[in-house]
């Protein structure tokens, strides 16, 4: 019985990430930030989950969404993370991302677990007059 609970917890932190590393969710950010710095959009699209990946298509589709739609994320000044959650079984990574300008943007990155380790799987915007640095 014991053996069975075990394994049950097991399977419950694998399922469900409750021992999620948010220095590994971080890091593939980190690693998105820096193709784009560098302009690689295939290599950026490589970290996104695969639902993403297969709604962009191409990292040239992927390279425009970003470029046109989250400015800050493809040419950030700095970069400072926040707090790392889980809502509703979704893992939520925040990031404050500071523009080429000084301003300062917050966004939710949100993350899953794949095969391959944790991709992004959608960012959201949020409103920065709602948070102090």
């Amino acid at each position: 019985m014991r053996a069975v609970l075990t394994g049950i917890v097991m399977w419950s932190i694998a399922a469900f990430g409750a021992a999620a590393d948010p220095k590994e969710m971080q890091s593939v950010i980190d690693r998105q930030l820096e193709a784009f710095q560098s302009d690689d959009f295939a290599a950026a699209l490589e970290f996104a989950s695969p639902v993403l990946k297969q709604y962009f298509g191409t990292p040239e589709n992927f390279g425009r969404m970003v470029t046109q739609g989250y400015p800050m994320v493809w040419r950030p000044g700095a970069v400072r993370y926040l707090e790392s959650r889980i809502e509703d079984g979704v893992h939520w990574q925040r990031v404050m991302i500071t523009d080429q300008q000084g301003m300062a943007h917050i966004l939710d990155y949100r993350m899953t677990q794949t095969n391959e380790g944790w991709r992004i799987n959608g960012v959201r915007i949020l409103d920065s007059s709602d948070f102090s640095a």
